[in-house]
């Protein structure tokens, strides 16, 4: 019989609730985080394309399409065929995304790793004036949105 005492051996039922409690939002939270590092959110719904829509556009020449990862990124990939490397750490990155893309209204992608990076981008660049920035969710490595770039054999160029 019990008598509501908790024992060394077993914690009392508010402090297990507890425990379960900080458990399970370490796996929330943690579910969260994976799910924001693999993209899986990524769609193809407005203002967005798909690797493959991206390498056509960037090769016809109808979107000017931007590697925002880093250096050692593009070393070990090689970057998008079509694709500008612009590091996205660079602090004149508007500046040096003008020199190529100087009308602002001109439909600029923007490709990274996962797609979280370049989604978060999108939004400074729109803060910056660019009126038409459009998101690759499946990166080079692939997301949520897709297998990305590299997995779908499309090609690269060294950086």
């Amino acid at each position: 019989m019990t008598s509501g005492v908790p024992s060394p051996d077993r914690p009392s039922p508010r402090r297990a609730i507890a425990r379960r409690g900080v458990l399970f939002g370490a796996l929330a939270v943690g579910g969260i985080a994976a799910a924001r590092w693999y993209n899986t959110s990524g769609n193809l719904e407005g203002g967005a394309l798909s690797v493959q829509q991206a390498h056509a556009a960037a090769v016809s020449g109808a979107v000017t399409l931007v590697d925002i990862r880093r250096p050692d990124e593009w070393a070990r990939t090689g970057v998008p065929e079509g694709a500008t490397p612009l590091d996205m750490r660079d602090p004149d990155f508007v500046q040096k995304l003008l020199g190529l893309v100087p009308d602002k209204t001109a439909p600029v992608a923007l490709i990274c790793a996962r797609g979280v990076r370049s989604r978060r981008f999108a939004k400074r660049l729109a803060d910056a004036g660019f009126l038409n920035v459009v998101d690759v969710p499946e990166g080079m490595l692939g997301s949520g949105a897709g297998p990305g770039w590299l997995a779908l054999g499309l090609p690269v160029a060294d950086a």
